[in-house]
């Protein structure tokens, strides 16, 4: 039986995105997956604050190219490895078309004060 990974992602504009990946019955440590995760998103969310105009379609180019290349790495025929990615993908964008995603709490104006008399 597979065991699942419970994930909250926060965004740059503070929503909250909370998901219960699906891991994979070979899957060696949760919590490796969960910090490789992290450092991951982490890594993107410093990138883009830097740069203005990243795009999330760059952002998703990027990340399907670093697929490609850790598949490559891999010291196993393609047959094996290239549909263990597609299958690993397929099955994390399932999990994650069923997260509950929670808005950033709103930010309230401050409240007016009084002038202060200057002395």
């Amino acid at each position: 039986m597979n065991s699942h990974l419970p994930y909250r992602a926060t965004t740059a504009t503070g929503e909250t995105i909370d998901v219960t990946f699906d891991l994979h019955g070979e899957t060696r440590n949760e919590a490796d997956v969960s910090a490789l995760l992290t450092a991951l998103l982490s890594a993107i969310d410093a990138r883009v604050a830097d740069r203005e105009g990243v795009s999330n379609g760059d952002v998703l180019q990027a990340l399907a190219m670093a697929t490609a290349l850790r598949v490559a790495m891999i010291p196993a025929p393609r047959t094996v490895t290239e549909p263990l990615a597609r299958d690993l993908l397929d099955t994390a964008l399932s999990c994650a078309s069923f997260a509950q995603r929670v808005p950033a709490p709103a930010v309230q104006p401050a409240a007016a004060q009084p002038a202060v008399p200057q002395s």
